[in-house]
């Protein structure tokens, strides 16, 4: 359905969701099973926020934001919804990583690449080969003790940050391990609380492992030197379970999917109607007012929009806990290069199928990502900027026609204000060019082999995606701002105190940015614990009453 549509200007509902990114579309799913009517409202005229795809050239398929999926892999929501009876293809990212041996003339010896598999023998086997036998050993050993953990954060992701939640999920950790005796609050807790460098540093030597490894973890935002970074590079570890993935047609085959659910569900989705004004009657939500003039009377409404938008959505109604958020937004944070290209990147000696399946980590030293960050830092663009290309035509035909590819470049720590004052529609081109370059110093040739070149700076994401200050994460995800304190801790619940039938889901909330779902299906759970609670409470009520009148 779209805004030109023919529908009623006032239409009764049991929940309202604000946005139809992959958070806003999962709650919706699992309200609509749990059998309330549900509409979704979405101001652009495209499905899926930054999970989205479209065709950016003639016959060529482009994502927006996202394009490999992780988190969501190992969530279970694929699976609760049944997403693939409803369209829903991924493509393993397999291998999941690579990088590239130190370009000619670099220091550090020349070598073999590495290259990450889902097999982790396979794995260990590139490890030894370019960076040697004793850290292809720690590897195995980083994994048998990183798989755990990385699974006990998977599980404290599934719903709201309480103390309880996080205990049950961390706690089987302190068991003894080896004959030694362990505690959550031990040197679990060190590791945690560290830095991803430390641990890096910690467990291997070779600084090829290290680089690419923090070049993986860094892709939440903060540097691997902040503290509790740690668990970002622990990640790595549930790859060799599920790896990323890409859905058949790119990444909005997701939202696609969902919304095939949602409406199976009875849902509805409004494209181009935005959200316009929260409705309160008697200190409680009482719908949402659209762009379009509709009134949606409804007793819930899940905002998977930004924090700071749906402040403006509450306007006066907002109550003090809303009213006065003021999370961390950062500084931009990445620019993305969308590339139809005439071939993908081919890293020299490299077979295609070891080095296009999933992310190209094309990074080899850690002092690069140290420089990059300092400049984002001071305002200023990377003067070495620092890419990861990923190119999902290599293994999905839908993409683009035969003989052209679709190359995503991203390259991170962007500043969305730069301390020079300059625009970013004057920077844009150099800077584009500049990425394409830095890739061209591992993939020979690349650059020359683009036709077509899209690019997102951090202003442009904010106008295309609603991305405040161009922050794909919409909040930092440093340690500051995760878990109980996201994105505020008196909003880190998703119960908007104060505004009863309001909740938040989105990349704002817990567990954060990233193809996850978890704040989605998180919200739908509260919503419905509320409606039972609420249930309740009448019937106890009407048998109150009823005695009484007896």
């Amino acid at each position: 359905m779209t805004a030109a549509d023919p529908q009623p200007p006032t239409r009764t509902l049991d929940a309202v969701v604000v946005g139809s990114g992959h958070n806003g579309l999962v709650a919706a799913c699992y309200l609509a099973r749990a059998g309330l009517a549900v509409e979704v409202l979405e101001r652009d005229e495209v499905l899926g926020g930054a999970v989205s795809t479209v065709e950016r050239w003639p016959g060529v398929r482009v994502d927006r934001g996202s394009s490999a999926h992780v988190i969501v892999r190992h969530s279970g929501i694929v699976e609760e919804l049944d997403l693939a009876a409803h369209g829903l293809r991924y493509l393993d990212c397999d291998p999941w990583g690579f990088a590239p041996a130190p370009v000619p003339g670099d220091p550090g010896p020349d070598g073999r690449p590495l290259v990450l598999s889902v097999d982790l023998d396979a794995t260990c086997a590139s490890i030894e080969a370019a960076c040697g036998a004793a850290d292809a050993d720690a590897y195995r050993r980083f994994v048998a003790e990183w798989a755990p953990r990385s699974r006990a954060v998977v599980a404290s992701f599934a719903g709201p940050p309480t103390p309880g939640r996080l205990v049950r999920a961390f706690w089987p950790l302190g068991a003894p391990r080896d004959g030694r005796p362990r505690t959550p609050g031990g040197d679990l807790a060190v590791d945690f609380l560290g830095s991803g460098d430390a641990l890096l540093d910690r467990w291997f030597t070779s600084e090829r492992l290290k680089a690419a490894l923090a070049w993986f973890g860094a892709q939440s935002g903060p540097p691997m030197s902040e503290p509790g970074t740690a668990a970002m590079v622990g990640w790595v570890a549930l790859l060799h379970d599920v790896p990323p993935g890409h859905p058949v047609g790119g990444s909005g085959g997701l939202t696609a999917a969902l919304r095939r659910r949602l409406e199976a569900d009875g849902g509805r989705v409004a494209l181009g109607d935005a959200a316009q004004r929260l409705l309160v009657e008697d200190g409680r939500v009482a719908g949402v007012r659209t762009t379009s003039g509709r009134e949606l009377r409804a007793p819930v409404v899940v905002s998977a929009a930004h924090v700071l938008a749906t402040r403006d959505l509450a306007g006066d109604d907002a109550p003090p806990a809303l009213a006065a958020a003021a999370p961390p937004l950062g500084n931009g944070f990445g620019l993305v290069l969308r590339a139809l290209t005439d071939a993908p990147p081919s890293y020299p000696g490299v077979p295609a199928e070891l080095a296009l399946g999933g992310l190209q980590l094309l990074c080899t030293d850690r002092a690069t990502l140290a420089a990059a960050h300092g400049d984002f830092a001071a305002g200023r663009l990377p003067r070495e900027p620092v890419p990861l290309a990923m190119c999902f035509s290599a293994t999905d035909e839908t993409l683009a026609p035969p003989g052209q590819h679709v190359v995503t470049v991203w390259g991170q720590w962007y500043p969305y204000e730069l301390a020079s004052g300059a625009d970013w529609e004057t920077l844009a081109a150099p800077a584009a060019r500049e990425l394409l370059a830095a890739v061209d110093r591992y993939a020979p040739g690349f650059a020359d082999s683009v036709r077509e070149l899209y690019v997102q700076t951090p202003v442009a994401l904010e106008r295309e995606l609603s991305l405040l200050r161009g922050n794909v994460m919409h909040v930092e995800m440093g340690l500051a701002s995760m878990f109980s304190l996201r994105p505020t801790p008196a909003l880190a619940g998703q119960r908007v105190p104060g505004l009863p039938g309001l909740y938040l889901a989105g990349a704002s909330t817990h567990p954060g940015g990233g193809v996850s779902g978890n704040s989605g299906r998180t919200a739908a759970r509260l919503v419905l614990a509320d409606r039972g609670r609420y249930a309740r409470g009448r019937r106890v009520l009407a048998g109150l009453a009823g005695r009484l009148r007896r």
